[in-house]
């Protein structure tokens, strides 16, 4: 199997637990696949990297992410179904970062298999049944539109900037933008954790769609940092927009609290820009 197909299908795997993970009511079950998740987007990592020393081409196109069911026994079951159909891909067991990837799985099988022993983890799924609802929170019509689309929107953004940071981390020979982009990276994954695990409760989740490859594959770094820094203070006013739009208070102060984290995200993307411009970490 060509390295570049392990490549998608790992990424395929990751989505799959990702938001397989945050479509589970329950907490405890929901944290453990989602920290499942975690270590796939390690593998993911890993792998990208040694494909990049390699000179193999990377790509972040995807074909379809399995991961909608009715009942976490049925996600259960297909999770395991999707780990076992990557791991029969892995030709050279004897490479320790192959290894790595099947020991860490068959652990993951073995913890899913324990969840299915258990009548009790099993319930119904209600992250696709698009309610629109929010538990204990009234919004009226026009907060709830402007909600949902806030929150595709920015789901989108938060994975689209996890895959171009990725790719990029992949290529930067300068330790400082490494840590920048995943300092950067680390804010996604819990804006994109929030932003989804309100989605499932009102049960409109969905994966983000595919990012194209022209959008991670630039040649200027310096023009990329500049066009993030400005969708980044777009998303700031968007942000802002929705807390002043939305009447619970609770809801207002957590985008509040968004709202000032892209503050620093802001101040990073600087950082990187200086460094840029002084022609230091070419990538």
């Amino acid at each position: 199997m060509r390295p570049s197909e392990i490549f998608r299908k790992k990424h395929e795997l990751w989505l799959s637990m990702l938001f397989g993970a945050l479509s589970v009511e329950n907490d405890e079950i929901c944290n453990l696949i989602y920290d499942f998740s975690m270590i796939e987007f390690r593998h993911l990592k890993w792998f990208g990297q040694k494909l990049a020393k390699e000179n193999i081409e990377i790509s972040f196109d995807r074909g379809e992410i399995k991961y909608r069911a009715d009942t976490n026994f049925d996600l259960i079951k297909q999770l395991i179904a999707n780990i076992d159909a990557v791991k029969e891909m892995y030709e050279n067991e004897g490479d320790p970062l192959f290894r790595r990837f099947v020991t860490d799985e068959n652990y993951f099988i073995t913890k899913l298999y324990l969840l299915l022993r258990d009548e009790k983890n099993d319930a119904l799924i209600k992250a696709f049944d698009k309610s629109r609802k929010l538990p204990g929170i009234e919004l009226d019509e026009i907060q709830t539109d402007a909600l949902t689309m806030f929150l595709f929107e920015e789901s989108y953004k938060e994975y689209e900037l996890i895959l171009v940071y990725l790719y990029v981390d992949f290529y930067t020979d300068d330790k400082e933008l490494s840590d920048i982009f995943k300092d950067l990276i680390d804010e996604s994954f819990y804006h994109l954790k929030s932003f989804a695990r309100m989605m499932s409760k009102m049960g409109i989740l969905s994966v983000p769609r595919v990012v194209m490859e022209k959008i991670y594959k630039f040649e200027d770094l310096e023009k990329f940092l500049i066009d993030g820094i400005e969708e980044e203070e777009k998303a700031k006013i968007e942000c802002k927009k929705l807390s002043e739009a939305v009447s619970n208070e609770d809801l207002s102060r957590f985008f509040d609290f968004i709202n000032y984290q892209e503050n620093y995200h802001i101040e990073l993307m600087k950082r990187a820009l200086e460094k840029s411009q002084r022609g230091e970490g070419v990538v």
